[in-house]
């Protein structure tokens, strides 16, 4: 570790903010053909979990044929916690400490999860009275909200995580991904920290 990046992990631990415990990270299928991309992403969760217990990777794909060799890649890269990868065809929610979804976007599992409330409605096993955020929340492919969603590359979010990232703290960088370092990683949680979270008040 540089000494800038000591600088920065110094700042983080004596700071009396909270660091995020849940930190999703949004990249493109471009971003992952990069050289080196793969490393990257080894690196990020090993950085990410120095601090968290949760990571959230959304890739998102313009190009649907490209989701089948992009999991077999992501399911073989080496991880240091338990890994479920999704694609829009994938239902399961198995939980792990690291979620990655590749094209799933936001709008399409609120959909999905809408979809799921109204055939139980229809079924006669749900009252739409019953229907509230916690029974929505049952049934999207990613429950867990972060507390810190990165963007590289550009000041703007994909479809992803729209119902869970509400109240989330957003951190945009002008680095694309194949330039993306700890240091980069490490400003972030410090922006973080010196936010006040005010959760919609």
């Amino acid at each position: 570790m540089g000494l800038y990046e000591r600088y920065l992990s110094l700042r983080i631990r004596r700071h009396e903010a909270d660091s995020p415990d849940h930190v999703a990270l949004v990249i493109t299928e471009r971003d992952l053909l990069e050289r080196g991309a793969y490393q990257t992403l080894t690196d990020f969760f090993e950085w990410a979990f120095e601090y968290a217990s949760r990571v959230t990777v959304y890739v998102s794909v313009l190009d649907a044929a490209a989701v089948p060799a992009l999991r077999r890649e992501l399911e073989s890269v080496d991880v240091p916690q338990q890994v479920a990868v999704r694609t829009p065809d994938d239902r399961s929610q198995a939980d792990a400490p690291i979620q990655i979804g590749i094209g799933l976007g936001g709008k399409h599992e609120f959909t999905s999860a809408v979809r799921t409330l109204a055939e139980s409605v229809d079924a006669g096993d749900l009252e739409p009275s019953e229907i509230d955020d916690e029974r929505v929340e049952e049934h999207l492919v990613f429950p867990s909200e972060p507390d810190l969603v990165i963007k590289t590359g550009a000041e703007r979010l994909s479809d992803f995580m729209i119902w869970q990232s509400v109240y989330s703290e957003l951190y945009f960088t002008d680095v694309n991904w194949r330039d993306f370092r700890k240091r980069d990683f490490l400003r972030a949680v410090r922006e973080y920290c010196n936010r006040s979270r005010r959760f919609g008040r």
